[in-house]
This record gives C-alpha cells, sequence and structure tokens, in this order.
C-alpha cells in the first residue's frame, strides 16, 4: 500500500535516493540562509526593528542545511549535484516571485514594499515547509537516524510561519493590508505550481534510482496531480489567510544551535 510514510521510508533506507533528498533540502535552505541574510542588511530604516528577526530566520535556514549534510555525512554519504528541476528555490525565483537575487546583491536599500514582497513570500513557502515538516515529525519524530533533526527542523518552521503571520499583521494595520493580500495570492498560485513541477521531477528521480514500476510511478504522479487540482480550486487560500499566531514573537530570541549535528 502506497503511502507517506512508506514512500519516505523507501528513501531513507537508500543511500542514493537519501543523499539526493538531503542534497535537494540542504541546497533550498542554505539558499534561504543567503536570501534572509541579505535582507537583514538592506532593511529600510523605517523597519530596523526587523533586521535581527530577518537575521535569525537566515541563521536557521543555514542551521537546516548543515543539518542536513551533518545526516548525509553520518551515513558516509557526499551531497550530490541538485537537478535543476527539482530546485525549488530558484524556480520560485523565475516565476518572479519574492525578491529577485539581482535585488539582493545590489547594495541599495529596500523598501516597505520589497518586505511586503519578502514576508507574503515567506508567509507562502513556510506554510508548505511546516505541512511538510509536520508530516514527517507524526510519522519519523522517534526514528534513530533522522527523528531529533526532523523535530528541530519542524519546531523551527512553525517559528517561521507564526512570524511571518505576525509581522504580515503588524504592517497590514499599517496600511498595507492591499498589497499584502495581492502579494500573497499571487505567491500562492505561483508556489502551488511550482511544488507540482518539483514534486513530478523528485518522484521521478527517485523513480529511476529505486526501480519503480511504472505502474507506481504512474500512481504517485496522478496524486501529484490530484493535490494541485485541489489546491488551485480552494487550497491556495489556506497559504493567504493570516491570524495572530499562539507564539508571539517566535524568531525574537537567540538562534538554538545544533552542536549535535553541525
Amino acid at each position: 500500500m502506497l503511502s507517506a510514510k512508506s514512500l519516505f521510508q523507501e528513501i531513507i533506507d537508500n543511500d542514493e535516493s537519501f543523499a539526493l533528498f538531503c542534497s535537494i533540502a540542504a541546497s533550498g535552505e542554505s539558499q534561504g540562509g543567503w536570501e534572509n541574510a541579505r535582507i537583514a542588511a538592506l532593511v529600510p530604516a523605517d523597519q530596523r526593528d526587523l533586521a535581527p528577526k530577518i537575521t535569525r530566520h537566515g541563521a536557521d535556514e543555514d542551521k537546516h542545511g548543515r543539518i542536513f549534510d551533518a545526516l548525509m555525512k553520518k551515513r558516509g554519504l557526499r551531497p550530490v549535484p541538485v537537478p535543476p528541476d527539482t530546485d525549488y528555490t530558484m524556480l520560485l525565483e523565475r516565476h518572479g516571485i519574492g525578491l529577485a537575487h539581482d535585488r539582493l546583491r545590489a547594495d541599495r536599500q529596500l523598501t516597505v514594499q520589497d518586505i511586503v514582497i519578502y514576508l507574503a513570500h515567506s508567509r507562502v513557502t513556510e506554510q508548505r515547509a511546516s505541512e511538510q515538516m509536520e508530516l514527517l515529525r507524526r510519522h519519523f519524530a522517534d526514528h534513530p537516524d533522522i527523528g531529533r533533526a526532523v523535530r528541530m527542523i519542524s519546531h523551527d518552521e512553525d517559528n517561521h510561519l507564526a512570524y511571518c503571520h505576525e509581522e504580515l499583521l503588524r504592517l497590514a494595520y499599517a496600511g498595507h493590508g492591499r498589497a499584502i493580500q495581492r502579494t500573497l495570492r499571487a505567491c500562492a498560485l505561483a508556489e502551488i505550481r511550482v511544488h507540482r513541477d518539483v514534486s513530478l521531477a523528485v518522484m521521478a528521480h527517485m523513480g529511476r534510482i529505486l526501480g519503480w514500476p511504472k505502474a507506481k510511478s504512474a500512481v504517485l504522479a496522478a496524486g501529484i496531480h490530484a493535490v494541485y487540482a485541489w489546491e488551485r480550486f480552494a487550497g491556495w487560500r489556506r497559504m493567504v489567510s493570516l491570524e495572530m499566531p499562539e507564539r508571539r514573537d517566535a524568531l525574537g530570541g537567540p538562534p538554538v544551535t545544533a552542536p549535535e549535528f553541525a
């Protein structure tokens, strides 16, 4: 029987597929760390209180990248090249979602509108990350090899999502509500397309590595398309709603280090 747990168990039990999974994850997290560090350095003067939180966000992403690298090292594996069709972060940028890397490389202060774009992009992508890590935590929180990593990263992603809600609501109260909703909707609709395409690509690569029969690959692809259809119809709305989180000031303290991994 196909299930999320059985599929992921297959992936982590095979060295080649596990190395690919961790390499894809580490690459995306490291990219997120760089982006947040640049945004923190370019925050406009009237939003400087955000800079430490954005820095903390980036530090968490860098930590996650080190954790995935450490999981590979623990099994004697090396990172492998990330196939371009699985590069979620770069594909989002190509779709015009978030702040372009050329903009972040320029030593020019961001605007409040740029901060709205950054936070809306983060709110959508952190929703996805939080849900994915919650799924892994549900099935693998007690796994002897990856359980501790799953619990730590899941906790961080929940913090990131709470932070995005709180800061976007702050900006909405300051008069940016319409721009926030417009940007959130555009981000969500683009993200669900990219997530579908990346999911299909990852499953295709894993299928080749693990020797999945065509029928199994076809069922998985159909499932991915079905999720996309639901998200395109209604599911995207969960990515654009805003509510004050239970975790207030979730990124207000120092980052939690991961000496057991990094």
